[in-house]
């Protein structure tokens, strides 16, 4: 099998065997992070908020039940690379439609395996995540330094958001989604509540959204810095005035941002199925699906209209906030799982139960 080598920013190389598609005499830039997730690799990799990310995976065997077509989160996958410990590609599972190796294939995708993950993820936990890039063994070490001095692009946003309105029809409330990069399991959320959905790109304006009368609107998750797409907070001041407002991950982000807190870049995020969170108002912990590497700044909040009231028992990071006196609410993680625990998917009950207030006032 042909070799190929993940060069740290650092410094550091890693060379291992290619399982992806064929990097001979190009490379893939991206940012470097990890994932404690044991299961959901196909998820995970088609999540759009890794878009121009390089995926270590800490759990050391990654492929072994297949791949399938449904459980993709997008259509395209926007990472720049996976690395595992071990791939498999013969896939045990009777959903199983075709491996690993297929799917980085279809989607132009360069992995590496044979890494020693372990040394990685500790080398991402002391350093903070950092440019990297997946190269030909003998690729020139010159173009290796010109390409890590290159900074990355702060256009992910406004890649992965749909280009037009898509209407997704259904018998229930109308929900106005504000496309960051969202996740298909969010949609079918929704849709499993029978609510009659709009989809928007990320840059529409209050009047559009306002003109589809909706119940309620809801902020998707997305991928980089939520301080890249200011031209939305005005927008978001402005629905949440007159809809109910719930807000997944880069939207939970946005809100913050739009309400006068601030955000920070984390040193290595959170991106995993086992996050415990804690529920203030309700005095109850639950598990989370996460992958997020900014954070809202926790001493920020209190000169807002905003309440804490949910944290993170790891690091005590924000994860969750409720507007003083409007229907509007966020979290950090990812109720909808996909994957992960589905232990907060009673929020977009919650968000519903709001939504139908909006509609007995219209």
């Amino acid at each position: 099998m042909k070799k190929i080598k993940l060069v740290l920013a650092t410094g550091e190389e890693y060379i291992g065997e290619s399982i992806g598609v064929d990097i001979d005499n190009v490379y893939s830039l991206g940012e470097l992070v990890f994932n404690t997730s044991m299961t959901g690799y196909q998820e995970i990799l088609s999540d759009p908020s890794y878009c121009d990310q390089i995926i270590t995976m800490t759990y050391p065997l990654i492929g072994n039940y297949g791949v399938n077509k449904d459980d993709f989160e997008s259509l395209n996958p926007a990472l720049k690379g996976l690395v595992v410990k071990e791939a498999s590609f013969e896939g045990s599972n009777w959903r199983n439609e075709y491996s690993l190796r297929d799917l980085l294939k279809k989607f132009k995708i360069p992995g590496i395996a044979g890494v020693d993950t372990r040394e990685l993820t500790k080398k991402i936990r002391s350093t903070g995540v950092m440019k990297a890039l997946l190269v030909p063994v003998d690729y020139p070490t010159h173009n290796i330094k010109l390409l890590l001095s290159r900074e990355l692009t702060k256009d992910q946003i406004q890649r992965v958001s749909t280009q037009k309105v898509i209407h997704f029809p259904g018998t229930g409330q109308r929900i106005v989604m504000m496309d960051f990069g969202y996740k298909k399991n969010i949609l079918k959320s929704l849709l499993d509540r029978k609510c009659d959905v709009v989809v928007v790109p990320w840059n529409t304006t209050f009047e559009t959204i306002d003109s589809f009368k909706p119940d309620g609107v809801l902020l998707s998750n997305g991928p980089g810095d939520p301080k890249d797409v200011p031209e939305v907070l005005p927008v978001i001041r402005e629905i949440q005035k007159k809809f109910p407002l719930f807000c997944i991950c880069m939207g939970h982000q946005l809100f913050a941002l739009a309400n006068g807190a601030e955000t920070e870049k984390l040193k290595f995020g959170h991106r995993g199925g086992n996050h415990p969170v804690k529920d203030l108002d309700l005095n109850r912990v639950y598990m989370s699906s996460q992958n997020h590497g900014y954070a809202v700044t926790t001493s920020s909040v209190a000169k807002t209209d905003l309440v804490i009231n949910q944290i993170n028992l790891n690091d005590n990071t924000v994860e969750g906030l409720k507007h003083k006196s409007l229907p509007a609410f966020s979290v950090q993680y990812h109720p909808e799982a996909s994957p992960g625990p589905e232990d907060t998917a009673w929020l977009f009950d919650k968000f519903l139960t709001l939504a139908r207030g909006q509609h007995a006032r219209s």
